[in-house]
């Protein structure tokens, strides 16, 4: 009963699991594509924050299969894509995992060796942290996360090239639009039809990348914490209040998607079968190691016998007990 209310409740959870999809933010990325046409051209995509790989799902459907049943056979010329996590992901046709930290320059530098020395056309990153429900707190660490982002970006991604990222919006999002106006020349913020009209989610559309003439990627922080700081006055922290004001900036917000389609906050009468009655659909892709999996394999443990040393037992590095 409850997948299936579930199912009701939210179309794009209930088409991501009958289309193959491995969670419904996979309709996120292909919304956008609509509205920006992201993908145009693209033959080397990175994917930030990868797992559990819808959209490198999305980005192996629709860069990755096309040139291979183009190529009939031939491996030569086929598009790249690179996804990156912390955490495993299951494999995808087309797509070269590393489990590495999109902070650190050593991962870039593995995914550069991947593009034979070249650079990405196309960055996204779909990565958020868990939510507290403090809106003020969700938005400042999103907008760290990103910030975080472009480490890799500024290291991986070509002159001209494109960056989707989510971002939470909040009272300092002009903070950091102007931030990532500094790398590329155009920045749009976008609420994809799929995103819930209740969620402060949203997506950065930033297109050609143009970094500051002179730029090294070891200063990054040094001149993000410039932005929003009046001239003359570079002992004073980065506050979004300077862009207050006469200094107020005004951000390009779209809403994407076809809007005759579905509603992501409307709910949808489950489709008739044949025997009458509805089967919900498992997911496509159960997480490889959940935080939880440890701390079950625990209680498990202790319920076959007191006594039984925990201490032995591994634990993963990212298991939250």
């Amino acid at each position: 009963m409850g997948k299936a209310s579930k199912d009701k409740r939210d179309i794009y959870y209930r088409k991501a699991k009958e289309e193959g999809w491995r969670a419904r933010s996979a309709f996120k990325l292909m919304q956008i594509d609509q509205e920006f046409n992201i993908f145009h051209g693209v033959k080397r995509a990175v994917d930030l924050c990868a797992a559990p790989g819808s959209w490198s799902q999305v980005l192996s459907r629709n860069l990755y299969l096309p040139a291979k049943l183009s190529s009939d056979g031939k491996d030569g010329g086929l598009p790249l894509i690179v996804a990156i996590d912390l955490q495993p992901m299951a494999p995808i046709e087309g797509v070269i995992q590393v489990q590495g930290d999109i902070t650190n320059a050593r991962t870039a530098e593995v995914v550069i060796r991947h593009f034979d020395g070249c650079k990405a056309d196309l960055v996204v990153c779909d990565g958020a942290p868990d939510v507290t429900g403090l809106h003020d707190m969700d938005e400042f660490v999103q907008s760290q996360l990103i910030l975080a982002a472009l480490t890799i970006v500024t290291h991986v991604l070509k002159v001209g090239g494109k960056f989707v990222a989510k971002i939470f919006r909040g009272k300092d999002t002009s903070l950091l639009y102007c931030q990532l106006k500094l790398f590329f020349s155009q920045v749009t913020f976008a609420k994809p039809k799929s995103s819930r009209n209740s969620s402060i989610e949203a997506f950065a559309v930033c297109e050609n990348y143009s970094p500051p003439e002179g730029f090294k990627e070891k200063d990054l922080y040094h001149l993000l914490e410039k932005v929003g700081t009046p001239s003359g006055a570079d002992d004073l922290d980065c506050r979004s209040g300077w862009l207050e004001g006469p200094n107020k900036v005004y951000i390009p917000f779209l809403a994407c998607g076809d809007l005759s389609g579905y509603d992501s906050d409307r709910s949808y009468p489950l489709p008739s079968t044949e025997g009458g009655t509805y089967q919900s659909l498992d997911p496509v892709q159960p997480p490889i190691a959940p935080p939880y999996k440890t701390a079950l394999e625990m209680k498990k443990a202790s319920s076959h016998g007191a006594g039984t040393d925990t201490s032995k037992l591994s634990l993963d590095p990212q298991t939250t007990l």
